[in-house]
């Protein structure tokens, strides 16, 4: 099956009242990762590149790589998009390079670190859904600053900081109309990284309000829940056995994440948890057995590791067993659909 426009999978999952898991990739092993989970759980999956998963593995590699799992898992929808672009270039340059998805993350001025005002967001992501739009690709905006920071990009935000740029129900009902986004990042509280909460997160910090009353406005509207890794404590646990040195921390509870896909959220980004898995299984290795220098024998084990945590997120966000469900749809076919749609 040919890489698909990410809309596809999110009007398929909207359809039927799932989630889509969007998982962060690096290189082959977590590729590898992602695609047997897919193939297991039979779900359709986003697999996602930042700009500097970008850079480090280079765009030949990277498409070659996606290109080579679309064909070896032929049942599988796969979309590839592109995490946190944050210039309408990135996002042109990641389109010439086959991705069938792009975030524009205008919510941040170009150096990735400052909250823009909302006119540049406007604009910006206006640009990036034009361009896009008419080769079949799906656009992803974002409005709000999340906490945290992630491959060096976010504001840094925490505390009242953090809360006080929340995404406003109302103006993203304006920024919607105004972009002709696919796909909409909110901002409910949660925050890039593994460092997201000191204790486990209520209703005083996680907005799942923000979602309810923007799905009330825009039913239709697929949602974005950024910095949703869980931190689970027992990948925790793990790599502190082996000689790691992470204090107690909090992610975003999986039945928060099930709310948020009951009222209109259709793509959930975890990359925290992959990373963690992948960690720990390593430190096993190397603290279990010195002498090992082969790396293979520590790739594969973490290889596995992140392909038990993609397996419970596709079955907890609901995507499992979807696969067989969705058709195939270029991105020709797509881009006349904006056509006829007049976007």
């Amino acid at each position: 099956m040919p890489l698909l426009p990410m809309r596809v999978l999110l009007d398929h999952a909207a359809e039927h009242g799932y989630g889509v898991g969007a998982f962060n990739v690096n290189n082959m092993e977590q590729i590898q990762a992602i695609m047997a989970a897919a193939q297991k759980t039979e779900s359709p999956v986003i697999i996602q590149a930042s700009r500097g998963a970008r850079s480090y593995s280079q765009d030949n590699y990277l498409r070659h790589l996606m290109l080579a799992a679309a064909e070896l898992y032929p049942a599988i929808p796969v979309a590839m998009h592109q995490d946190h672009g944050t210039s309408p270039e990135v996002c042109f340059s990641a389109i010439e390079q086959g991705f069938t998805s792009c975030m524009m993350d205008g919510s941040l001025l170009e150096d990735g670190k400052s909250p823009a005002p909302y006119s540049y967001n406007v604009e910006t992501t206006r640009k990036v859904v034009e361009y896009a739009h008419r080769r079949g690709v799906t656009v992803e905006g974002e409005l709000g600053t999340l906490g945290g920071i992630e491959d060096g990009h976010g504001a840094g935000l925490t505390g009242d900081e953090a809360l006080a740029h929340l995404t406003d129900p109302a103006q993203a009902e304006q920024f919607v109309a105004e972009t002709g986004v696919d796909a909409l990042a909110v901002a409910i509280g949660t925050s890039h990284g593994a460092y997201k909460f000191k204790q486990r997160p209520t209703g005083e910090v996680l907005k799942i309000g923000i979602i309810k009353e923007i799905h009330r406005r825009l039913p239709n509207c697929h949602m974005v829940m950024h910095g949703s890794s869980s931190v689970p404590k027992e990948l925790i646990d793990i790599i502190n056995r082996y000689g790691g040195q992470i204090p107690e921390t909090y992610g975003v509870p999986v039945e928060e994440i099930q709310e948020g896909i009951r009222n209109g959220v259709r793509k959930i980004n975890v990359d925290t948890d992959n990373r963690l898995a992948i960690t720990g299984a390593i430190r096993k290795v190397f603290a279990e057995k010195p002498a090992e220098f082969d790396p293979r024998s520590y790739l594969k084990p973490a290889r596995e590791a992140m392909q038990r945590v993609c397996e419970e997120r596709m079955i907890a966000f609901g995507q499992a067993g979807h696969a067989g469900g969705i058709k195939v749809v270029s991105l020709d076919d797509m881009a006349r659909r904006y056509v006829t749609m007049g976007r």
